[in-house]
């Protein structure tokens, strides 16, 4: 006689998945919100720092840190968040996070001087740690394998719509109530999101039997100090040297630490980072590919609203206008990457398109000049962004197709946080690049465009003696700064040619990083990636579909 066992129900397996579609999306209506507050954040702040500081009566060193105290805990915290959800349940560490980020955004609103934001942005960031991993495992929770596709899709729109209203946003808020509002903006949005999540959020366990004293607190807190050193490293390197012990002695210090952190992972009863999950080669791959791609996209567009501002003479708020074609590129190739995942389940070839789109862009840029115009280079990273796009949710897909479930949140912050730092070390590698290109080229461009050889070596003089950094973005255009300047005041236009010339060609070297970085990545993903089907829920048992990774079939029904 042979008995059936029956599947479990889905309810039985992920009270998530089985929700009615209406709730899903009222929870993914939700999810999405404090997703474009923490992405709005990150662009809403830089239009209104500079006057933040100055009201607050700041120094330069503290206008970094405001930046970089937010950066430093949202990184360090986002890996934590993960792991913790996948023991205490997305909903109850969801509605910690956001309660804290809403909090620090009310604190920072009250702030009285630069070192209260400083550690007011460090609240905040504590809190915005948990909202991106969180909230693409919440994806991972809600929907079947290949239905995420369609939705992870969505969460590269978010951030393309907080990139573009974010400056707007900034600047209204700033001028017509003050800075302060661009922190207390958050606190109405963030509460719908909160009860939301609290009303219809069932609170998912995936591992419902790990204690708390089991947790790898040692390993916590040197995973903790390597970041902060690395972090701080990368910073510092802004306005530094490389052989500064600020900047290369900090980043040796966290090298040094990572031997020690992996050391004590691999010994620990619930390692913050489970090393098991690097021997799953579709999660090793994807986390690479991730960390490749986010240096040479992040590094490569860094300059771009500084171009528009500097040779344009375009405003701050208007240059994220010009960005638009970018953010299109970037929403169009995130969610059509994911519907096309959706539907056939493929995503090796997709992503080989992608970063070989992403390389196309990047290679287009390098030809940028001072006289290249809009509507070409508005094509060009259009092509960037449709490339990259996918990247930011394809990758998502097969990471959380390739884990088990039990660790759906501890993957998604570890994809999460090598992304960030990407995208840190993007910008630490390009600032070099591009300051030693634009010294190298300013005098040969200078030349080009008709300026005497000592007239030429006067710019310099005058930057050095004082006059500052002439592509430093300010109110007052390079025309009116150089005519101040009695010897030059009469080559005012072969100056600014010569130097618009310099800096262009500067911007579009950087472009060679992103281009080297995005090839490697390419390598790795045609290489190393396995193309295993993403099958559709309907197309598996209920355990399969809701708890067990795509790679991992589970058995059949038993019988006896």
């Amino acid at each position: 006689m042979t008995t059936r066992v029956p599947e479990p129900s889905l309810q039985e397996m992920d009270p998530a998945l089985a929700l009615p579609h209406r709730r899903k999306m009222e929870i993914l209506f939700a999810i999405l919100l404090v997703v474009f507050l923490s992405a709005l954040d990150q662009t809403i702040v830089g239009v209104a720092l500079p006057r933040i500081v100055g009201e607050l009566s700041g120094t330069n060193e503290l206008y970094t840190w405001v930046i970089t105290s937010y950066l430093l805990t949202a990184t360090i915290t986002g890996v934590f968040y993960g792991k913790l959800s996948d023991i205490y349940g997305r909903r109850s560490m969801l509605l910690f996070g956001v309660g804290v980020f809403l909090l620090g955004s009310f604190l920072c609103g009250l702030s009285w001087n630069v070192e209260s934001l400083v550690i007011f942005r460090g609240v905040q960031g504590v809190g915005a740690g948990a909202i991106f991993p969180i909230a693409l495992a919440v994806i991972g929770d809600l929907f079947g394998p290949r239905e995420r596709g369609r939705y992870q899709g969505l969460f590269g729109a978010v951030f393309g719509i907080a990139a573009v209203l974010g400056p707007f946003l900034g600047g209204f808020l700033t001028d017509s109530l003050g800075w302060n509002w661009i922190f207390f903006v958050n606190l109405p949005v963030g509460v719908v999101t909160l009860y939301i999540v609290w009303r219809y959020l069932p609170s998912v366990h995936g591992e419902p039997t790990t204690s708390v004293r089991n947790l790898d607190f040692l390993g916590a807190f040197v995973f903790a100090v390597a970041v902060v050193f690395l972090l701080v490293g990368l910073t510092n390197k802004q306005s530094g040297d490389w052989t500064d012990f600020s900047v290369g002695g900090f980043i040796l210090i966290a090298i040094a630490l990572t031997p020690l952190f992996i050391f004590i992972e691999t010994r620990a009863r619930e390692p913050i980072v489970p090393p098991e999950l690097f021997r799953i080669r579709n999660f090793s791959v994807t986390i690479t590919a991730v960390f490749l791609s986010a240096i040479a996209f992040f590094g490569a567009i860094v300059f771009l609203p500084r171009w528009f501002q500097f040779v344009q003479e375009v405003s701050p708020t208007l240059s994220g206008l010009y960005l638009l074609p970018l953010t299109f590129g970037v929403i169009v190739g995130s969610v059509g990457g994911g519907i096309i995942v959706s539907k056939t389940g493929r995503y090796k070839r997709l992503l080989v398109v992608a970063l070989v789109l992403l390389a196309v862009g990047l290679y287009l840029s390098t030809g940028l000049t001072a006289t290249t115009e809009l509507p070409l280079l508005w094509l060009w990273v259009f092509v960037a962004g449709l490339g990259v796009g996918p990247t930011l949710s394809v990758f998502t897909i097969v990471t959380q197709a390739s884990v088990p479930f039990s660790r759906l949140g501890v993957a998604t912050g570890n994809l999460t946080f090598f992304r960030q730092v990407g995208a840190s070390v993007g910008l630490a590698f390009v600032g070099t690049v591009f300051a030693d290109s634009f010294s190298e080229r300013l005098m040969p461009e200078l030349t080009t465009a008709g300026v005497p050889a000592r007239m030429a070596g006067m710019v310099e003089e005058f930057t050095s003696a004082g006059g500052g950094d002439l592509t430093q973005v300010s109110d007052v255009s390079l025309s009116e700064q150089l005519a101040q300047v009695p010897p030059l005041a009469g080559i005012v236009d072969e100056l600014v040619t010569g130097i618009y010339a310099a800096f262009s060609l500067a911007i579009a070297d950087t472009f060679w990083i992103g281009l080297v970085v995005t090839l490697a990545a390419l390598a790795v993903v045609a290489i190393g990636l396995q193309n295993k089907p993403i099958r559709a829920l309907g197309d598996q048992p209920a355990r399969v579909a809701a708890r067990e990774p795509e790679p991992e079939a589970a058995p059949g029904p038993i019988t006896t």
